[in-house]
């Protein structure tokens, strides 16, 4: 929770600074606000998986919303952000995916994945960064401003011997230590990677040994080198009838494998992703540069946050909201979660809060750091699916249906 706290304080209300002033243009044209319609003081929050797909298929609710949300033109009438915990793919990727799902045009700046906040963390940026995910990993942390990478493959190559649970992957033949392999300065987490014991034995063993893995020390230096990880969702949803491993299952795993070889807490420089509070300020500060390039003039006050798991989307957005009540870096005021039965959570499910069977209390799904607070898992709202989620957000702002 200090990492989360720190950051948020840190950079966030810069960068809702910087967002009100700088103007954006998408694809080299500004929109014009048309119609009769008032002048949009709220924004919508939207996550993917859960709410408008399930894996690769569009949930035909969702694009009943998106009816709604379109004018004849086929611009959005309101300002709206895409806001995953997926990381495993470029912000133009995924916006271009989405557009072809949707049926309309999303701009990448519409589309903020679970470590688009780490742009914000420029004191690392100059850093050799050790760095585990999969996809387009080299090129989304060049995106994000990291300069000196090193993947898990890469060290793997260079230290051949570190890698030994796979009996058909381990060397055949003695290899001689390396010495001139540039120091590692920090870990740069951004999604789960395929080999789970590969990459957790490799980071551990940077973690242990000050950034030289090749080598040996008698104690683990503590404090570790720096850690930044982005989504920490346990769970997701996809095409199966339960929910897969997330890469929160891969920083539990890497966390329980520190503390026991080590004794001590893995620290995180910083975390994001949902339910950060870095992840929603910078979220804010895309709507309003969102509604800048439309013309809006009128401040976006009210923020609507759909989502489908009750530990990061609904979490975040009321911490997020509780936020809004004490701290006024922005123009946004409140923060309403708005949890759908689509994804992760179901009409069939337990109250997120409800004591599971033979146990004191609930299982806690969400991240050590966090915290656990079970009033807000409580959403302000819980509806069938994104279409009715967007017709109560209309009806409350005095929209037409």
């Amino acid at each position: 929770m200090a990492a989360l706290g720190e950051a948020a304080a840190r950079w966030a209300p810069g960068l809702w600074r910087r967002a009100v002033r700088a103007p954006v243009w998408l694809g080299g044209r500004r929109f014009a606000s048309g119609g009769a319609q008032s002048l949009p003081t709220f924004g919508l929050l939207l996550d993917i998986d859960g709410v408008l797909v399930r894996g690769h298929q569009v949930i035909p609710a969702a694009q009943e919303a998106f009816r709604q949300l379109l004018d004849p033109q086929g611009q959005l009438r309101v300002p709206v952000v895409f806001v995953t915990n997926a990381g495993n793919i470029s912000q133009c990727s995924k916006a271009e995916e989405l557009s072809a799902q949707l049926g309309f045009q999303v701009e990448p700046d519409q589309v903020i994945l679970s470590h688009s906040p780490m742009k914000l963390f420029s004191q690392h940026h100059d850093r050799r960064m050790l760095v585990s995910g999969q996809g387009p990993l080299v090129e989304n942390a060049r995106a994000l401003g990291f300069k000196h990478l090193v993947t898990v493959d890469e060290l793997r190559a260079a230290f051949p011997v570190l890698d030994m649970v796979d009996l058909q992957r381990r060397p055949k033949t003695t290899t001689l230590p390396r010495n001139d392999f540039p120091v590692i300065e920090g870990v740069l987490l951004l999604g789960e990677p395929v080999r789970w014991e590969t990459s957790l034995q490799l980071i551990t063993d940077v973690l242990l040994s000050d950034g030289n893995p090749g080598t040996g020390l008698a104690t683990a230096p503590y404090p570790h080198l720096p850690v930044l990880a982005s989504n920490t969702d346990l769970l997701w949803m996809a095409e199966a009838k339960m929910p897969r491993f997330g890469h929160g299952t891969f920083l539990l795993c890497l966390e329980a494998i520190y503390r026991k070889l080590t004794g001590r807490e893995l620290h995180y420089t910083g975390l994001t992703g949902k339910p950060s509070l870095l992840t929603y300020r910078y979220a804010e500060g895309l709507l309003a540069r969102q509604a800048e390039r439309r013309g809006w003039a009128a401040p976006i006050r009210s923020l609507y946050a759909v989502g489908d798991n009750p530990m990061s989307d609904v979490y975040g957005a009321n911490l997020f909201h509780q936020h809004l009540q004490t701290q006024q870096e922005g123009a946004a005021r409140s923060c309403a979660s708005i949890l759908v039965c689509t994804g992760v959570y179901g009409p069939q499910a337990p109250s997120p809060t409800a004591p599971a069977p033979g146990s004191e209390g609930s299982p806690f799904h969400g991240h050590r750091d966090f915290g656990f607070r079970p009033e807000l898992l409580q959403a302000a709202h819980v509806v069938s699916d994104l279409h009715e989620a967007v017709r109560l957000v209309l009806h409350k702002e005095g929209w037409a249906l």
